[in-house]
């Protein structure tokens, strides 16, 4: 597994306005001090501001871009506006395509309780897309990710990558979700995004109360078809087991060079439970509707022999494209050059912003 290297999360305290999340990053402003925290429907908590008034949008490009026109509402009813209660975020940091945000998770599903950070595509803060709901997109990092997450520090800058595929119409503008994985740095004693009995019920609190996190506080797409998760390395092994476990949350899964055995000293005398939160036997199943890119470094024959085979074990109606990176090696640096290929591919395979 890679471990990565944890950092300095003080930036942690500055705080922003959600709702003001894009007009923040074309002025450079870097937020407000502590107290300066708004919800995530823009309710101020303390001195935010909440959002001007907005007109509905309906419909989106070919491309996956929302398309600034008005309709009647539709009868189908393809947006799941938030339920509530909402949050309160404040800002971990600035990117070039908006503010990455960060709250704290209490599951009611797991009790547990974690750092999530979040980041929303500029197109979700447009007036014009106020009735718009847009695909969701659960990241999973490499490593331990205890207290930090090499999806929101700028070693995988995703963000920026969706932002520029979404102006050239070769992605959707998916709303980020970037979940803490462990509350210690114990490597042999990782909760491997499972429910390990006596540890925190990660698993659940992945797989339940985040999405319910993520639907009480944004617009999202009903149903499963706007819902995708990826991982590298170690989040690699978290999204195939997800996706795997629960067709009924995600419809893709994108594993970045992963490994498929639950491996974590935690399982020991649990063999049953961990068997059943082991991608290499939930594959055999057939009883996942999933859509997956599964993709693994070719500068690594022992790495590709791995995902190959665990590939070749798929049964429909699961169904897997491998991708082997010419020279790629598990290396960060390389999980980021994957970064376009994949928000491609999850576009394709994942319904886009829609309206009703």
């Amino acid at each position: 597994m890679l471990r990565q290297s944890s950092r300095s999360r003080a930036v942690l305290t500055g705080a922003a306005a959600l709702a003001l999340a894009a007009s923040l990053a074309a002025c450079g402003s870097s937020g407000g001090g502590k107290g300066d925290g708004v919800k995530a429907d823009g309710t101020p908590s303390a001195t935010g501001t909440t959002p001007a008034g907005s007109p509905s949008a309906a419909g989106t490009t070919a491309a996956g871009t929302p398309a600034a026109t008005s309709a009647a509402p539709a009868a189908n009813g393809k947006v799941l506006m938030p339920t509530g209660p909402t949050a309160t975020l404040t800002k971990a940091r600035d990117t070039a395509a908006g503010p990455i945000m960060m709250t704290t998770v209490t599951g009611a599903k797991s009790g547990v309780s974690g750092k999530v950070w979040i980041w929303l595509p500029p197109e979700y803060n447009d007036p014009k897309f106020a009735k718009t709901g847009f695909p969701v997109l659960t990241l999973f990092a490499g490593g331990q990710s205890n207290g930090y997450n090499t999806w929101t520090d700028n070693q995988l800058p995703i963000q920026e990558s969706d932002e520029e595929l979404v102006k050239t119409g070769k992605a959707h503008p998916f709303i980020m979700i970037m979940p803490v994985q462990n509350f210690n740095s114990d490597e042999k004693n990782a909760l491997d995004c499972s429910d390990i009995p006596g540890q925190a019920k990660m698993g659940t609190w992945m797989a339940d109360d985040i999405p319910d996190f993520v639907r009480a506080n944004f617009r999202t797409v009903k149903g499963r078809d706007g819902w995708g998760v990826m991982g590298a390395s170690t989040g690699g092994f978290c999204s195939a087991k997800l996706g795997l476990q629960r067709p009924d949350v995600y419809k893709a899964a994108v594993p970045i060079d992963g490994y498929f055995v639950p491996d974590s000293g935690l399982w020991k005398g649990h063999e049953t439970e961990r068997q059943a939160n082991n991608p290499d036997a939930l594959i055999t199943l057939g009883k996942s509707d999933v859509k997956m890119f599964v993709t693994a470094g070719g500068a690594n024959p022992y790495e590709t022999k791995l995902v190959k085979a665990w590939v070749a074990k798929a049964t429909p109606p699961l169904s897997i494209e491998y991708y082997e990176q010419p020279g790629g090696k598990h290396l960060t640096s390389d999980f980021k050059k994957m970064i376009p290929d994949t928000l491609q591919w999850l576009s394709k395979n994942l319904a886009g912003p829609a309206a009703d």
